[in-house]
This record gives structure tokens, sequence and C-alpha cells, in this order.
């Protein structure tokens, strides 16, 4: 009996301790660098480690040299409690790397942050308030005059997000497009541009400037329905104007390592005679990178209806295709940024969800000079895309269109080839 108890708690010591610590091997199965890949550990795959004997708050994740790793936590559905930790970490080609993970009560602090959301308001006296997590506005905000005012009623016009290599914004108004901003400092810098309205970002500054042309395009990723109506008629149609509905902004993280935030469209009255579209797009953003990721929930839409997005074509700039194992990339490359240097522009998506890519017709009424991409609406899953945009002066590797293309082809391999998770 008491071989038997002694065996028992030889179990029990074992078991407690391996509910105390896990390992995680990462795996590139690239023979090529990856710079600054996301690595998301979900809660529950370490539930053991929090719900243990001594409960735990946050995960202690060690390199093998014994280094700590800076892991940041995102509460993605906002109820209190973290449902992801992540961190960065640059791979050499084929490499397999092993990290230690352990429970503990001391939330990691002092990162360099790269990477930021934010949106404010405009105070009475021509200041703008703090960062807030949610805003709306109503269906029809008016776009800005700025022959009657030098500042907008958001700063930048809307909420702004931002890493260390590059910079987007969304007109919170019914334009609903997205800009971009080359930058050339790794700093944080949308919490002072456009501030000062004597300091025009159009122009090229320390830090950077805004550097696309928009027009009536598909801006830098906006969105659209592909739709043909009932009157048998095929229509692209904007998401915007005043048939958008109500606007939602929600921040769910603001770095240091990743910056992510939802808008959302509860009733977008997108034709006459059909119902309402619902309509969420969860953007994000992290360090070392040249792309945002959207993920797409749409709940409504007719059953012929794709959804669209796209960039500008305003200098007749000719597109091409870069195309790994399951992904496509559809782009343009040349001297098209506002300060008259090379700029490269893509989407990438899965090949299971790209449909078609192309121009916009030269009779659109609504959508005017862009390049498009057709993606699938799925029954349950999101669509998915990443938005590229790579400046000449941010990095020497978009100086010429051939090795823009290479890098598109690492990044589509890249999304081929996911860096493995094993667990121990």
């Amino acid at each position: 009996m008491k071989k038997i108890i002694c065996v028992i708690f030889l179990w029990f010591c074992v078991a407690m301790a391996f509910a105390q610590k896990k390992e995680l091997t990462l795996i590139n199965p690239l023979a090529q660098f990856r710079v600054d890949e996301l690595i998301v550990i979900k809660r529950f795959s370490v539930q053991n480690l929090l719900n243990g004997k001594n409960k735990f708050s946050f995960l202690n994740v060690t390199d093998p040299s014994g280094k700590s790793v800076f892991v940041q936590y995102n509460d993605v559905n906002l109820d209190g409690i973290w449902d992801e930790a992540v961190f960065l970490h640059s791979f050499k080609p084929s490499e397999k790397i092993s990290f230690k993970i352990t429970g503990t009560n001391q939330e990691n602090k002092g990162a360099v942050v790269r990477a930021h959301v934010r949106h404010r308001r405009k105070n009475a006296d021509d200041t703008f308030a703090a960062a807030i997590n949610r805003d709306s506005i109503p269906a029809g905000q008016p776009n800005t005059d700025f022959s009657k005012t030098k500042l907008p009623p958001f700063l930048t016009e809307g909420p702004a997000w931002e890493n260390d290599k590059v910079g987007f914004r969304l007109y919170f108004d019914v334009r609903n497009g997205k800009d971009i901003w080359g930058k050339t400092t790794p700093a944080m810098m949308m919490d002072t541009v456009g501030a000062n309205p004597s300091l025009i970002y159009h122009n090229r500054a320390v830090w950077g400037m805004d550097v696309y042309k928009v027009g009536s395009s598909l801006s830098a990723g906006a969105l659209a329905l592909n739709i043909k109506l009932k009157n048998g008629k095929d229509s692209l149609i904007r998401l915007g104007g005043k048939n958008m509905g109500a606007v939602i902004y929600q921040k769910i993280a603001d770095g240091p390592l990743v910056a992510k935030f939802k808008i959302t469209y509860p009733k977008w009255n997108f034709a006459t005679g059909y119902n309402p579209i619902f309509l969420e797009e969860e953007i994000s953003i992290w360090g070392g990178q040249y792309f945002y990721e959207s993920k797409i929930k749409l709940i409504g839409a007719p059953e012929n209806a794709s959804l669209v997005t796209g960039f500008a074509d305003l200098f007749k700039i000719e597109a091409g295709s870069v195309t790994g194992k399951s992904t496509q990339a559809f782009y343009s490359y040349g001297l098209q940024s506002e300060n008259k240097d090379n700029l490269g522009l893509a989407i990438m998506a899965p090949k299971a969800e790209f449909m078609a890519s192309g121009k916009s017709a030269a009779t659109e009424k609504d959508i005017k000079n862009s390049y498009i991409v057709s993606l699938k609406i799925p029954d349950k899953e999101l669509t998915t895309f990443r938005f590229y945009a790579a400046w000449e002066p941010t990095d020497k590797r978009f100086e010429d269109k051939k090795s823009f293309i290479q890098f598109l082809e690492q990044q589509t391999a890249g999304y081929d080839a996911k860096i493995r998770m094993q667990w121990k």
C-alpha cells in the first residue's frame, strides 16, 4: 500500500512540475532569413501554467541562453483577461530554436515601442485630447473643409497606426479611405503629426511624410463590394458615403510590439432592395514589417458578391503579380509617391481567397483610378489580406523594381511556409 502511495505521489510531483513549465520549439521551414516574425501563444495553450498550484497571471519566456524575451499580452475580446501572448523573433535560414515558458506574476516592462495605434478628437481650443479606446461617427460624417478650418475634428482626420517602418491612417468620415505615411525614423510619430497646421505633412520632414495620393481610388486597402444587382448589372460599390451608416472604432492593443484595432460597420445599406450588411475589419501591425494585416468579417452579403480592395492607379504604372504555392500578391511599383520617388504597393492574400485582380472600369462613377483585387467571402472564416507600402527612402531594397519584387517573393514564401510551433 505504501509503495502504491509513493508511486502516486511521484506521478503527482512529475505532473505538477510539467504543469509549471513548457517548452516551445519554433521552426523556420525556409532557407531564408525571416525578420521579426510574430509568434502568437494562445491562452488555452498555456492554461496549465496559469491555473496551476500558484495561479500565475503572465508568462516568462526565455531563449536557449536564458535571456528573457519581451512578451505583449492582448485582450482580443475585451473581457479583461488576455487571450494571446505575443513576441517577435528573427530567424536564421532553417533555424530551429526552443524557448522555455514558465508562469509568473510579473508583467515585463520597458520594451522599445515598435507599433502604435491612436485615435484622438480635437478640443475646443484646437489641441487634441488624449487617445480614446472607443469612438463612433454617425452616418454621413462629412470630411473636413480645410478652406474653412485649419484642423479636422480628429487628429490626421481619423485613427492612425504605425510601426518602426511605415504608417497608415483611416479617413473617419464618408470617404472611408486609407492613406500612407512614409517613415525614415523608427520612432512613433503619429501623436505629433498633424497637430500643428503650420507643419504640412505632405512636405518631406526629418521623420518622413504623407507619401500617397488617393484621389477617388480605393486608396491603401479601402473596401468595396462587387455584386450583380437584381437588375442584372454588375456594380462595384464602395464602403463609404452616407449609406455606409454609423462607424465604430475600437482599440484592442497599443504596442509595444503589436497594435490592433477594429472598425465596425453595423448597417451598411450597400444597395436599394437589399438588407444591410454587417462588416467588421480588424487591422494589425507589428514591428519590422512593411504591411498591415486586415481580417474581415462579413455577415449578410448576397451569395453572388465578392469583397474588393485595392490601391491607386494615378500614374499609369503597370501592375504585376507574384505567385507563391498558396499565396498571391498583386502590386505596382514606380514613381508614384507625393515626393516623386519610388513607392511599391501590394496586396497579398491566400490563393484560396484570391478571385481576380485588375483595374476599375473607366465607366465607374464612384471608384476611379484603382487597381483592384476581388476576394471570396467565406461562410465562416474571415477574409484576410496584407497591404504593403514600400517607400524608397525607408529602405534601399525599394530603390529599384527588381529588388522590390524579390522582397515580395520572400514575403509570399514566408506566408506560404509559416513558422511551425511544437510544444513539449
